[in-house]
């Protein structure tokens, strides 16, 4: 099964290789529930073990729910040929070079667990001794590591004497010297991996005084999967989405209570529509985390098996006792899981639902998931906005994928532009070894020589440079070669076969090409490839960065269609926020100035807009969504692009503007804009404006006075420059 990976997969395997070159012996994976965090690790295997000899992975699961077995069928199913193993596969034939072994920790360290008897744990620290004997080097993988931190754990993993330990967790645990791997939760949901939004107790009244917090609540979450599983049928989407509900640990009362509450609303055990899951009571749980089963509500307590995936669940109703149980993002992590792995470009189907009157319980999420978990309530377009429209530009519906062969001509261009390469491939050679690239037939190593006493950055600058030069081995040096191809391909969100394909036709002699860099054969390629790994990662790199190489493409279809606001939308905000002001100037009636997700540009153009007399309305668009408005662009790779600006504005002469707002600029004018695309995304945007007779800008904050500044016409990175006036005299 060949699956397409995500960006920040293919970065996360990147940081992961980078992670095992360095000396700490811990490395923390932390990903949030749904970042596909198996695929991830792999992958990564699957990499490792092609870059490097004598090296067997040891990935351990912890407890009940045969979750070695579900990480091992994934292994087989996304690696094609791995090797894996399985506890029992161990035992009858021990570990060998390129193993990845699947073991359950509790077989080995719980008594009468069907665990090890005396003499089989003895054999498998035998297997561990021969492994070790034959020089296999064991790297481990802790899955869940936040389960497992126990002596008998630390004992296990002390068995192997390996010098990495892999430990992977959605909450880890601090480690001292450990190197953190982050996933960003908003490169998760950006993917279509997991919900954009937890909206908690949304259209609760403000004073709720209520007889009976399960009716209140259930009634709520009820209606709730009726609205949710009617828009799943208009989308053709068969999936009938799930409610859990979560009851305290030692509550047999609320259990009856909820059982009685859902049985007068016709929904029981007996006809499929209810299931438990708790350790003494277990019905209905066959195939329940299938799309369009028939169960629509579960019942459990505080913890549910680990490894549980059920992408359908989208609500939670979570009922408190007298006592407060301690938040666990586990339990939240099981209903943000999309469920086709997309978002439906839909606010209703894109965001998962907590009900409870649990205050404690409600903090901590908030604490836990930031921005991720907001307040809301549905907020409806006034009436004098509802018959304006814009055109609306949408990407064509055939995926896209990275286009090598694009890629290719895009690196070509930048090595003419960076090194005036030509056709000749002799005197390119010649070019390329003059801006440092090494074409040295043996695989060189760079150490120093000398003597310092002080172990500063320049007396180590000024040590002799030694290089260790050391034959080419085609089949030893295969394993390097693989790792800096991956390497070059990582940095560009390319895999490794499209990679190579690339490398292969710009520099290897016989393979026909109308964008050849050089004609070496592949021995030299393999030391070009190795020698020159840094150089090539950077000129890649900015290859693919460069505006200036945007080639013009015939652009894929795009679809346009007049778009109006949205007639209604889920408002969401922080209610904890000190200003809770109603913008009058929004086209929504009961906007507020606590609205939330906003960036601080966002923050301060949206006060702007409120206390300006040149504006009469604002809008704040959607980040993505057929809903929303948006221009589309096509990046270097050839891949189409949708731009969302942030705003639309009316003037109180009639225009109307569309306005992105960016990171300001520092005191010392340095940029705070992470965003590489933001010349391409002005330039897209002027165009669109000139097309349809409308103004528009990039508008940033000036730090150093405070002001918010726009760029109409050229975009500069220097906010000195004459691209960029006040806001307040433009608008």
């Amino acid at each position: 099964m060949d699956i397409t990976l995500a960006n920040f997969q293919i970065k996360a395997i990147a940081d992961l290789t980078e992670a095992m070159e360095q000396s700490n012996r811990d490395i923390i994976l932390k990903s949030c529930t749904g970042s596909g965090k198996t695929i991830i690790l792999t992958h990564f295997m699957d990499e490792y073990l092609k870059s490097n000899y004598k090296t067997v992975f040891i990935w351990l699961t912890p407890g009940k729910g045969n979750l070695e077995e579900q990480s091992k069928e994934k292994m087989d199913r996304y690696i094609h040929g791995s090797q894996t193993k399985l506890l029992s596969d161990i035992m009858t034939a021990g570990f060998e070079e390129n193993d990845a072994c699947f073991i359950n920790w509790e077989k080995l360290t719980k008594k009468g667990n069907n665990a090890l008897k005396d003499s089989e744990r003895t054999n498998f620290i035998e297997h561990i001794r021969n492994a070790l004997d034959n020089d296999l080097c064991f790297k481990i993988i802790v899955d869940e590591s936040h389960q497992n931190d126990t002596i008998k754990a630390d004992d296990i993993i002390e068995l192997f004497h390996s010098d990495k330990i892999i430990r992977c967790s959605a909450t880890p645990k601090n480690y001292k010297n450990a190197i953190l791997i982050d996933i960003p939760e908003e490169d998760v949901i950006s993917e279509g991996l997991i919900k954009k939004l937890l909206i908690i107790n949304e259209n609760f009244e403000q004073h709720i005084s209520v007889d009976d917090q399960i009716t209140y609540l259930l009634d709520k979450a009820i209606t709730k999967q009726r609205e949710l599983h009617s828009e799943y049928l208009n989308r053709n989407a068969e999936i009938n989405p799930l409610i859990i509900v979560q009851i305290p640990n030692k509550s047999d009362a609320l259990l009856d209570r909820v059982e009685e509450y859902f049985e007068s609303k016709g929904i029981t055990y007996e006809n499929n529509l209810l299931a438990v899951w708790l350790s003494d009571k277990k019905q209905n749980l066959e195939d329940i985390e299938q799309p369009n089963t028939e169960p629509i509500a579960v019942i459990i307590k505080q913890a549910v098996a680990t490894g549980w995936d059920c992408p359908r669940s989208q609500i939670l109703v979570k009922l408190r006792d007298n006592m407060s149980e301690v938040f666990e993002i586990q339990t939240i992590g099981r209903i943000r899981r999309m469920p086709e792995a997309k978002h439906y470009e839909s606010d209703l189907l894109d965001s998962c639902y907590l009900y409870t009157l649990d205050e404690k319980f409600t903090e901590s999420v908030k604490q836990n998931l930031g921005k991720g978990a907001l307040d809301a309530y549905k907020v409806f377009l006034k009436p004098e906005y509802r018959s304006l429209t814009l055109i609306s530009e949408y990407k064509t519906d055939v995926p896209y994928p990275r286009d090598a062969k694009l890629s290719l001509k895009v690196i070509y261009k930048y090595f003419e532009k960076k090194y005036h390469i030509t056709g000749d491939t002799a005197k390119n050679k010649t070019l390329l070894e003059a801006h440092g690239y090494s074409f040295a037939a043996d695989i060189i190593d760079y150490t120093k020589s000398g003597s310092v006493n002080t172990l500063s950055k320049e007396n180590i600058a000024g040590l002799n440079d030694i290089s260790i030069h050391e034959p080419l081995n085609t089949h030893k040096h295969g394993k390097e070669y693989h790792h800096c191809v991956a390497e070059i391909g990582y940095k560009v969100n390319l895999d490794y076969n499209s990679t190579n394909t690339i490398m292969r036709k710009l520099f290897l002699n016989g393979l026909r090409c109308d964008f050849k860099i050089l004609k070496i054969e592949t021995k030299e390629l393999y030391a070009f490839i190795i020698n020159n790994e840094r150089l090539l990662v950077e000129d890649v790199r900015d290859a693919m960065a460069d505006e200036a190489l945007q080639l013009t493409l015939a652009i894929p279809k795009t679809t346009e269609k007049p778009l109006g606001f949205p007639l209604e939308m889920i408002f969401t905000y922080d209610g904890t926020a000190k200003s809770q002001v109603e913008f009058s100037k929004n086209v929504y009636k009961g906007y507020l100035s606590s609205a939330e997700n906003r960036s601080l540009p966002e923050k301060l153009f949206e006060r702007y807009c409120e206390n300006s007399n040149k504006i009469q309305w604002f809008y704040k668009n959607g980040d993505r969504g057929i809903e929303y408005f948006s221009i589309v662009y096509t990046d270097n790779f050839g891949k189409q692009k949708s731009f969302y600006p942030d705003y639309i504005i009316g003037t109180t002469d009639g225009k109307i503007w569309i306005i992105e707002t960016k990171g300001g600029f520092t005191k010392t004018g340095d940029s705070e804009d992470i965003d590489k695309y933001t010349a391409k995304e002005f330039r897209v945007l002027k165009s669109y404006t000139e097309k349809y007779k409308l103004l528009g800008g990039i508008v940033r904050q000036d730090k150093q006075s405070g002001e918010l500044c726009i760029c109409t016409e050229t975009y500069s990175e220097d906010i000195k420059s004459d691209s960029w006036k006040l806001l307040s005299d433009v608008l």
